[in-house]
């Protein structure tokens, strides 16, 4: 009989876990920056577009976007995450080649932190180097999802760091 009250006492528990962990699916549009900011001022936000679908399962979180004009005839960026903790490879065919990006993705409370790196060659001696960029992702009390993107300095700049508010619809 302990045995059952211990089993049903933590299945009464899971649901209260499972909650922790927001659920970011949906079609997300950026708000417009605040006067003075965005991309106008050199602002990079997210990286990814002002409008995103996200999908989410137990498993994984993938985040899409347009990226190229349609006449380019490109399918849009997607990117897939482990939300397990997994290191994740992404591709993505731009100006040379195809670049990779290694990911990784861990929860901290209710709040989703993915980094990820690139690796580049050297301006100065061709030599490969990585550069590092970290999004936070969370949703504001309205339900809103916001983004806070913080890149690594390069080449002895200093990191920056943006933070896109997107709205779902």
């Amino acid at each position: 009989m302990n045995l059952l009250i211990a089993i049903l006492s933590l299945a009464a528990l899971s649901p209260a876990v499972a909650q922790d962990k927001p659920n970011f699916a949906g079609r997300w549009t950026a708000e417009a920056p605040p006067a003075g900011r965005g991309a106008r001022s050199g602002d990079m936000g997210s990286g990814w577009g002002s409008t995103i679908t996200v999908t989410q399962d137990a498993a994984t979180l993938t985040v899409e976007y347009a990226f190229f004009a349609r006449g380019d005839m490109q399918a849009p960026l997607k990117f897939t995450y482990s939300l397990a903790g997994a290191e994740t490879r992404n591709s993505v065919m731009m100006g040379r080649g195809i670049q990779m990006e290694t990911s990784k993705a861990q929860w901290d409370g209710a709040r989703l932190v993915i980094v990820t790196a690139s690796a580049y060659p050297s301006p100065a001696d061709g030599k490969p180097m990585t550069s590092e960029v970290k999004r936070t992702l969370s949703l504001d009390s309205s339900g809103s999802l916001v983004v806070e993107t913080t890149r690594a300095g390069i080449l002895g700049a200093a990191p920056t760091t943006a933070r896109v508010v997107y709205k779902k619809g």
